[in-house]
């Protein structure tokens, strides 16, 4: 194995990782892993992964399990990385790729976390894991603990999507529905973990969901021969994929497979729920929580992420910018991608169409720039979001 500690990211603690950890003890803030990396490159090359699985596990000596243990897995990850140039003309650009998460098992880039963290949970020896989720993660730990025979207890608001509801107890999950939000979904979790002998799994209230979302940015590298984009954008909730790909390009740089060269961070939200783009705008280094939060897009409706700072010291750091779209612009834009490109996406990932669109405008994105949106999940799992559009055919029909 060649993790070798976990690191606070804010005050720097080290913390053993030889058993099951959750924050930092000192700050409450998210612990990092940190990885022996002479010795992965000793190991191993990145022409070796060719020949490997197609799935995030290709990746065995960058991920915290031990190499003699078997993962839970249901073969996620290495999703396709798909052209677009229908939707690249509408946005007066010439180089624009989907990295289509609706792929994955569960249907959603969730499925990559709970991966690795129900994998470690088993290695551990845990039997019962908690979380809050607004929808997708729900539905993944229900079924990565489904696939690893242990409990699964989570915690949903009462207007989750119903097909995430529907796929966690169909795995076997213990449902219970919480009037509000995903911060009074986790205050629940966290009141009853302890008395429960459940283990929090609550994004970056451990540190292995976060070395599952890595895994994206060590794909979009290969997938692109080694050569990151300019510009990613990347719908942020609790912004543990944003976090990890930055984690992944540090790591990748330091193991000698890429070079010094960024790609510039855009964090994408909902108008109603914007923590971080307030943040940003006001150069913060800590998000306030965004009171009344309210959008369709379920995934981006977090009003306080305990990543906050991880997420805009990326951003800032590449030279990215975080912005925020209004639920209209989203389920405009979805129907324009299906259209465009065949692909029906969440409204999360169109929500970070619009922002392509606002910033080549703008003149921030150039023409001429290698741009990676991130449909983090499938349509078909928001119906609720899009039955305006039923409702416009049904209007066809009767004319």
């Amino acid at each position: 194995m060649y993790l070798i500690e976990l690191l606070c990211g804010l005050c720097k603690k080290s913390h053993p990782a030889t058993e099951p950890q959750t924050v930092c003890k000192d700050c409450r803030r998210p612990l990092l892993a940190q990885y022996n990396l002479p010795a992965v490159v000793a190991a191993v090359n990145k022409g070796d992964f060719r020949s490997r699985e197609s799935s995030l596990w290709r990746y065995r000596e960058l991920l915290p399990l031990p190499t003699d243990e078997e993962p839970v897995t249901l073969s996620e990850g290495w999703t396709p990385l798909l052209f677009a140039p229908r939707f690249a003309k509408e946005l007066r650009l010439s180089d624009v790729w989907f990295k289509d998460e609706s792929q994955n098992p569960t249907g959603s880039f969730k499925a990559r976390g709970m991966s690795v963290a129900v994998s470690m949970a088993r290695h551990f020896g845990l039997r019962a894991l908690a979380a809050p989720s607004a929808g997708n993660a729900a539905g993944a730990l229900a079924a990565y603990a489904a696939r690893a025979g242990l409990e699964a207890h989570l915690f949903m608001p009462t207007d989750t999507p119903k097909a995430n509801i529907v796929e966690s107890i169909a795995a076997g999950a213990n449902v219970t529905l919480i009037e509000g939000l995903i911060t009074d979904c986790a205050r629940e979790v966290a009141k009853r973990a302890a008395a429960e002998n459940w283990f929090d799994l609550s994004t970056l209230k451990e540190p292995y969901r976060l070395e599952g979302k890595k895994t994206l940015g060590y794909e979009i590298a290969e997938q692109m021969n080694w050569q990151l984009p300019d510009v990613i954008l990347y719908p942020t909730g609790g912004g543990t994929g944003l976090v990890g790909m930055w984690k992944a390009f540090r790591e990748l740089e330091q193991l000698g497979w890429i070079s010094s060269k960024r790609p510039r961070m855009v964090a994408v939200q909902a108008e109603g729920c914007r923590p971080i783009v307030t943040a940003f705008e006001k150069g913060h280094r800590f998000a306030e929580p965004h009171l009344n939060a309210s959008t369709v897009a379920s995934g981006l409706r977090v009003p306080q992420a305990i990543g906050d700072f991880l997420i805009l010291d990326a951003i800032r750091e590449s030279g990215g910018t975080a912005v925020s779209v209004t639920d209209e612009e989203m389920i405009d834009s979805a129907r324009r991608i299906g259209a465009a490109e065949g692909l029906f996406v969440a409204p999360e990932s169109a929500a970070c169409c619009v922002a392509a669109g606002k910033l080549s405008n703008s003149g921030w994105i150039q023409p001429a720039e290698t741009v990676v949106i991130f449909n983090t999940g499938g349509g078909i799992k928001y119906l609720e979001c899009f039955a305006g559009f039923a409702q416009s055919a049904a209007r066809l029909r009767d004319d």
